[in-house]
């Protein structure tokens, strides 16, 4: 049983794994979008690949907590998600986890360029990590 994360962005969607037991989440690439909404058949292949149960698709929410227009898009997402690949979709606060990944990146000494490249990916795993944390304090 393993669940995916997912950053949904503008124009790339930052994808993440759990390992099979749940414990830890890796990231393992980035769906570019595209006007005819084959990132929909990329992350299907990506599921069916990597054997997920269930999808994490981080909902970035206001700092005072309400839900913003960008938030609404992710809601969306969710739900388009949840009925194209007819697995369970959750959301999960994702506040500050693009602005976490940077600075990791940045204190790494990543270049700009390299940043751009990996930033989603990361921002997808510490959506996913965080959700799982939050499983195994229950």
């Amino acid at each position: 049983m393993r669940l995916m994360g997912l950053d949904y962005g503008d124009r790339r969607i930052g994808v993440a794994v759990s390992d099979a037991f749940g414990w830890t989440a890796q990231g393992i690439g980035v769906v570019e979008k595209r006007r005819d909404n084959g990132e929909d058949e990329a992350i299907a292949k990506l599921v069916q690949e990597h054997e997920v149960s269930e999808i994490v698709v981080g909902l970035p929410k206001n700092m005072n907590g309400t839900i913003g227009p960008r938030g609404e898009i992710c809601i969306a997402f969710a739900q388009h998600l949840q009925q194209k690949l007819n697995v369970p979709v959750h959301l999960w606060d994702e506040r500050l986890t693009t602005v976490a990944a940077e600075r990791t990146l940045i204190e790494a000494d990543v270049s700009r360029k390299k940043r751009k490249l990996v930033v989603d990916k990361m921002a997808a795993t510490l959506i996913l990590q965080n959700y799982l944390d939050s499983k195994t304090k229950r």
